[in-house]
């Protein structure tokens, strides 16, 4: 029919116009965005922001209340049993039962989605090559380190070759060379086709990993780009000064082609910059010399996703508290 819109228009993940609301509360107001298949898409958000809301209704764990989502072109609600087979997730708690084997718990995953044997058996020994734990089938997970698990969770959401995965917080408590090898791992996942969708609070994984970034805040979409394209709205080049007096110092500056912005800091002020910054700031310091006022502090840098967060949220990103949810409350058939 002329003029509907095709799944692969809609890409893999499509929402339109979601609302959910918690009493009176509402958590999610009005959002609409497409994943692309075959892309790494990151959510960000900081606490009470609406993402978790929105990601539970997309992986069939909250009904959904208004609005249209389809994942993998299954609608979540009339389609809720086609939507959990057509996705991996990895939660932010581990889950591991403790005391099986890293091949125990890849099989019975297998077991559990009703996979053939010999298929199960093939997939089990090619996914514990893609994530390096060859050498640890027959180790009991409780003996394996904190990226081990995270590692092995990521394989087990990878079992039944799911075209999209979950990846909530998946470096969460990891040590910064751990982060840097799941990076890898999550990459080589996505080249293998699988679409990444991920939640996480560092901004240096959402700008290494991402294709493209949404930032959510009072449950809606504040934001969506390429991690280049988030990071060039604030300006070419930031100057941060902290000055005698910052309000004087702001309104001297706001005059100057060359400023496409200024916010205001605890301490000092945040100047946006369409230049290059080592040829304005000649100009911002000669400025505020003529206007009398004192440069106490000046730095001057490029624009990055932190920055970025905190122009369109107003926060400092943080850890938020733990999910409880359990991967196995997605088995097939499971409410």
């Amino acid at each position: 029919m002329a003029g509907t819109q095709t799944t692969e228009d809609q890409g893999i993940i499509f929402v339109k116009n979601l609302e959910h609301a918690y009493g009176d509360a509402k958590a999610v107001e009005g959002i609409s965005f497409t994943v692309k298949k075959g892309e790494i898409f990151s959510f960000l958000g900081p606490n009470g922001a609406g993402k978790s809301t929105a990601i539970n209704v997309l992986i069939t764990l909250l009904a959904l209340q208004k609005g249209e989502a389809k994942v993998a072109g299954f609608d979540v609600t009339r389609e809720a049993q086609q939507v959990r087979e057509s996705i991996g997730i990895v939660f932010q708690e581990i889950t591991l039962d403790r005391d099986m084997t890293v091949w125990e718990i890849l099989e019975f995953h297998g077991k559990l989605y009703s996979m053939p044997h010999a298929e199960r058996r093939a997939r089990i020994e090619e996914l514990l090559t893609l994530v390096q734990l060859e050498g640890k089938r027959d180790v009991r997970t409780k003996h394996l380190s904190g990226g081990m698990k995270r590692r092995l969770e990521i394989a087990r959401g990878l079992m039944t070759r799911p075209k999209v995965l979950f990846l909530d917080e998946p470096t969460i408590g990891l040590d910064p060379q751990t982060r840097m090898r799941m990076w890898d791992y999550i990459k080589n996942v996505n080249k293998t086709g699988t679409t990444i969708f991920l939640t996480t609070h560092y901004m240096d994984e959402a700008d290494q990993l991402s294709d493209r970034i949404s930032i959510i805040d009072h449950g809606k979409i504040i934001i969506t780009g390429t991690s280049w394209e988030l990071k060039n709205t604030l300006g070419q080049d930031l100057v941060y000064l902290e000055t005698s007096n910052n309000i004087l110092a702001a309104e001297a500056l706001r005059g100057l082609l060359s400023v496409k912005d200024i916010t205001q800091k605890s301490k000092g002020v945040l100047v946006m910059i369409n230049d290059d910054g080592t040829k304005v700031l000649p100009v911002i310091m000669e400025t505020l010399r003529n206007a009398g006022i004192t440069i106490a502090t000046v730095n001057l840098k490029k624009p990055s996703m932190d920055d970025v967060f905190l122009h369109y949220t107003g926060k400092e990103i943080r850890d938020e508290p733990t999910g409880k949810t359990s991967i196995l409350s997605l088995r097939p058939g499971g409410n």
